[in-house]
């Protein structure tokens, strides 16, 4: 019998064997977020510190075999087929473990692909380690906005170990939400942008996980269509995804009587 057995629907607060494996599995998981995020800031921040030269599409397989999974472990078909073997005060957990994971595997098989594309020195080179650095602050605020403990899965973990009933994670735009609908996924792009020295791997790794943010965004907007409804498409008519976006899927979302007076005109005119 596997740990996910083990936990899977046990709310009870009684303290048996599955409680004790529950409360192990998320404790590590916590400990493996943490190490992540620091082994993330110095790869972010340095470059992978290896000299052997690699393969740009190694390096690329790297970036996507992170990104993909991220996404799609998130679109609500996956997560309903996933929830008859991982329970919904595990699945979160579950999630951070996968990331990390291929963090991990990034960070251990990176290679660095030259030449220098630039090397930002004296002031240039402290504004963009400025930025970097703040590009984390804004990351940790808006992950606080959101609730940093259902990004990680400790929210509905420590509900299971109570015996407490899963919270629902409540939509409530505050904050930086209230200006753009994504500042997290902008926060995480200024942490590949914001680099002193741009070699032509990490320009790879800058693209990929660029197009791949902006993906997300795009791809948040429809889960959150989905399981908020109708309040989360009228904040789409008043936010924009991000600063200047005007048009386009990232910007604000058309208002629906905009729309049905639009068709009715074309309908008229046909």
């Amino acid at each position: 019998m596997d740990v996910l057995t083990l936990i899977e629907g046990d709310t009870s607060p009684r303290w048996d064997l599955r409680r004790y494996v529950g409360c192990a599995v998320g404790v590590a998981v916590h400990v493996l977020f943490a190490y992540t995020v620091w082994r993330l800031f110095w790869f972010l921040k340095n470059g992978p510190g290896d000299d052997r030269e690699g393969s740009l599409f190694i390096d690329a397989v790297l970036a996507l075999q992170f990104a993909l999974p991220h996404s799609a472990l998130l679109h609500p078909a996956v997560k309903r087929r996933l929830g008859r073997w991982v329970s919904p005060a595990f699945y979160g957990l579950f999630y951070t473990t996968v990331t990390c994971v291929s963090l991990l595997l990034l960070f251990a098989c990176w290679r660095s692909v030259g030449p220098t594309l630039w090397r930002a020195t004296g002031p240039m080179g402290a504004a963009t380690l400025t930025a970097f650095f703040a590009s984390w602050l804004a990351l940790f605020y808006s992950l606080h906005l959101t609730g940093l403990g259902f990004q990680t899965g400790l929210t509905p973990w420590l509900a299971w170990v109570r015996g407490q009933p899963q919270p629902r994670r409540a939509f409530k735009p505050q904050g930086a939400y209230r200006w753009l609908r994504h500042p997290v996924y902008l926060s995480f792009m200024g942490l590949v942008w914001f680099t002193p020295t741009m070699t032509l791997d990490h320009a790879v790794l800058t693209g990929i996980w660029t197009v791949y943010l902006l993906l997300g965004s795009w791809l948040k907007d429809r889960r959150l269509e989905h399981y908020v409804g109708e309040p989360y498409r009228e904040y789409e008519t008043q936010v924009p995804g991000y600063p200047l976006a005007v048009v386009g899927p990232l910007g604000k979302r058309k208002k629906a009587n905009s729309l049905v007076s639009l068709e009715a005109s074309i309908g008229r005119a046909a």
